[in-house]
């Protein structure tokens, strides 16, 4: 049998999260290596759920804070080979390139500052991530003022020219 969920994740003000897959015990130090020196100014908190072995969750980062909020939401989820990293003073745009890179990386299911819902399935054998549920739908099509605060916005923080 086979049952669904909505998990939450918790977010702290101003900070965005990514939550992905991964399969090797060394994704908790690649992860931390690729954040710390792509965006040095970074805070952030990692956590790795490990799907055989011990089981553990795994963590890292450079604020405890964070890092006690990113293994609150991994042992949420309680899927295996799931890592969730929290991030503040950085956009995951800046951070992503780097994490794909990162060898044992197999996917990346959101990157959003949005309140998130990871859907996730439980079977006999465990958990896994099907799905995620970013912000809210759509509630309309952008006219032109909204285009213009669009391409302004991405301007002022200095993502177009």
């Amino acid at each position: 049998m086979l049952e669904m969920k909505a998990v939450r994740m918790e977010l702290p003000a101003g900070a965005n999260i990514i939550v992905g897959q991964s399969h090797f015990i060394k994704t908790v130090e690649d992860l931390y290596e690729a954040v710390a020196t792509t965006v040095q100014e970074a805070k952030f908190g990692l956590a790795f759920n490990e799907s055989s072995g011990a089981c553990l969750t795994r963590s890292e980062g450079n604020d405890q804070a964070l890092q006690d909020t990113a293994v609150r939401n991994a042992q949420a989820l309680a899927c295996g080979h799931t890592f969730v990293l929290v991030l503040q003073n950085a956009y995951p745009i800046s951070v992503l390139p780097a994490i794909r890179n990162v060898p044992e990386v197999c996917s990346i299911f959101c990157a959003t500052a949005n309140p998130v819902e990871i859907i996730v399935a439980e079977s006999d054998q465990g958990r896994g991530v099907l799905g995620v549920i970013d912000g809210s739908s759509p509630k309309g099509v952008e006219t032109q003022p909204d285009i213009d605060w669009r391409r302004d916005l991405l301007r002022k923080i200095g993502y177009k020219r």
